[in-house]
């Protein structure tokens, strides 16, 4: 059943407040879920088929998997709610940059809520530079940082899933990109999964390593099905 903005799981409005506070929010519990309840309706848009609620509560959760990777795990967890917060999916380039995550424009939403909400600047600058983590580290370089490192993590470990839950995953993101002509979608759709195939490591998270297998294989039977339809 679709998870919306009026009906979230009570745990991820917490856990929200809970981070806020840990990173020095001093407005009231109140404030703090008002704005939780914004950002939710972002994230509840109706073209999101896969960048929905539903893909913020599973990044969360991978989250807190790797949590004691993590030098500031609330820190990733306000990041991860903004990391998606400002999203498009109306055209291939935006698919091919980041699936439509705008995260120059996610930061700065970050900037202007959080500093509404009192927390302190350097904690602000820190959630903003690791929703811009998410889009420098796509090309897998990893850098060496802990808590950057978990939040990509979280954010792929889709790919990591079973393959029923994968082919789920492959048909939310069609669906999300329906505007693109099919041939144009393969074809974006090849190039992105084919650079990530190719790296080194996927997961930049010792506690994440575990799923690189599972990934490379779904990877793979995706690349293949798509270079299929292709000759087609």
């Amino acid at each position: 059943m679709p998870i919306h903005a009026d009906t979230a799981p009570s745990w991820l409005l917490t856990g929200w407040v809970r981070a806020c506070h840990a990173e020095g929010a001093t407005v009231s519990d109140a404030a703090l879920l008002a704005t939780a309840h914004d950002l939710l309706v972002l994230w509840d848009d109706p073209s999101r088929k896969y960048h929905c609620i539903t893909h913020l509560i599973d990044v969360l959760r991978r989250v807190d998997e790797l949590a004691q990777e993590a030098h500031d795990a609330n820190a990733v967890r306000l990041a991860a709610w903004y990391h998606g917060a400002v999203f498009t999916a109306d055209s291939v380039s935006a698919y091919e940059n980041r699936a439509g995550e705008n995260s120059a424009a996610s930061a700065n939403l970050a900037r202007e809520q959080l500093a509404a909400l009192g927390v302190p600047g350097a904690n602000i600058e820190r959630v903003a530079e690791l929703v811009h983590a998410v889009h420098q580290q796509a090309g897998g370089a990893g850098p060496k940082d802990s808590d950057a490192n978990v939040l990509l993590d979280a954010d792929l470990a889709v790919l990591a899933e079973s393959p029923q839950r994968y082919r789920a995953y492959m048909t939310a993101i069609r669906d999300e990109y329906c505007d693109i002509p099919e041939d144009d979608y393969i074809t974006t759709r090849l190039r992105i999964l084919e650079k990530i195939q190719g790296r080194k490591r996927i997961f930049l998270s010792p506690g994440a390593a575990a799923w690189e297998k599972q990934a490379r294989e779904n990877l793979e039977a995706e690349i293949v099905r798509l270079r299929a339809k292709l000759k087609k």
